[in-house]
């Protein structure tokens, strides 16, 4: 699994589709496949020989679709270079002539082979029709690449956005605590003022300047921590939190911004409002390739929040999982009225690329 590109990534910004990954190449062979099944069905006339019939077509399209593939992977670079409109001309045109001389070829290759390669066509009609037919066939087939290639790269430029909107949202109302706790540390306990300043500026520059989608586990979880201690300073005995993540590989992937959200939702929306305070629990275990993390809290009964953040930060994190692991991760959610605990499940992953 490779990390989602950021938006100043080359693939985000390209006009045509990969024609060297495997799922491209798949579906211009599975498109060749089924233009050769109709082409051989609007032509077949003789009893018997349908299966030869297509195979001929076959062997023709599909070493049109297969090279066609191989010219677009090496030459999309230089394609791209021209410009969105001219790289769609210009692929449209080299497809175009990789057809003609193959076309040309095959009818070369009928006059030295006619009992393995018959064409019944005159030259001239033979690649009139094969150059109209493909002019169609690449038209159509790059039409359907170019909006399956844009609604991937929507796709990824969303995922980038809603990342960048996480990272730039700090609640108000705990800067203003912070500063306030930090400004009368000033006058009490300077060390730990400066300390604490210092954890503010790493929260800050965790949140605002990061560009990657996905961390390791190892600098997620130092970013909750220093979190939990500027909240500590402000909330004093009436904040524990209880870290159970030894059994975590911490080279381990996970979306950024996950964990400490979380945490902050816990803290807000749990232990602020207990009188005498409470304890948030992060679990996490490795169960086979899979990692899960437990960040649970006590609630207080009937007494609820009236913004809906955590609301908001769970959407944002359940739809940056799907857009990373697909059907492969959850995001489970238990609220029993007096706990509420989050749990999220992903593989795992230590390759960055």
């Amino acid at each position: 699994m490779t990390a989602a590109p950021d938006s100043n990534n080359k693939e985000t910004q390209a006009y045509l589709p990969d024609f060297c990954a495997a799922g491209t190449v798949f579906v211009v062979v599975l498109i060749a496949e089924l233009v050769a099944i109709l082409l051989t069905l609007a032509a077949h006339d003789t009893p018997g020989l349908f299966l030869v019939e297509l195979a001929r077509n076959s062997l023709f399209i599909l070493w049109l679709a297969i090279l066609s593939s191989v010219v677009m992977c090496l030459f999309r670079a230089k394609l791209e270079s021209a410009g969105k409109s001219r790289a769609f001309v210009l692929s449209f045109l080299v497809l175009e002539l990789l057809c003609l001389i193959l076309a040309e070829l095959s009818y070369q290759l009928s006059l030295f082979f006619p009992d393995f390669i018959m064409i019944h066509d005159p030259h001239y009609l033979f690649i009139l029709r094969t150059v109209a037919i493909s002019s169609i066939v690449i038209a159509l087939a790059m039409r359907y690449l170019y909006i399956s290639s844009e609604w991937r790269r929507s796709i990824v430029l969303e995922a980038q956005a809603r990342i960048s909107a996480l990272q730039a949202l700090i609640r108000p109302h705990f800067l203003f605590n912070s500063m306030n706790t930090i400004a009368s540390l000033t006058r009490t306990d300077p060390q730990q003022a400066e300390e604490a300043v210092e954890d503010l500026s790493d929260l800050m520059r965790a949140n605002l300047g990061g560009s990657g989608d996905r961390t390791t586990l190892k600098s997620e979880l130092e970013v909750a921590a220093i979190y939990q201690r500027i909240e500590k300073l402000r909330l004093g005995d009436r904040l524990s939190v209880r870290w159970d993540v030894a059994d975590l590989p911490m080279r381990a992937l996970i979306p950024s911004l996950t964990i400490q959200p979380l945490l902050e939702n816990a803290i807000y929306h749990g232990i602020e409002l207990l009188p005498d305070g409470g304890e948030v629990n992060v679990a996490g275990r490795r169960d086979d390739k899979f990692l899960e993390i437990t960040i649970s809290n006590p609630v207080a009964e009937g007494e609820k929040r009236t913004k809906g953040g955590n609301q908001m930060a769970l959407a944002n994190i359940r739809q940056r999982f799907e857009l990373a692991y697909g059907s492969r991760a959850t995001v489970e959610v238990q609220d029993s009225g007096l706990a509420y605990a989050v749990i999220l499940r992903f593989p795992h992953d230590e390759n960055i690329a």
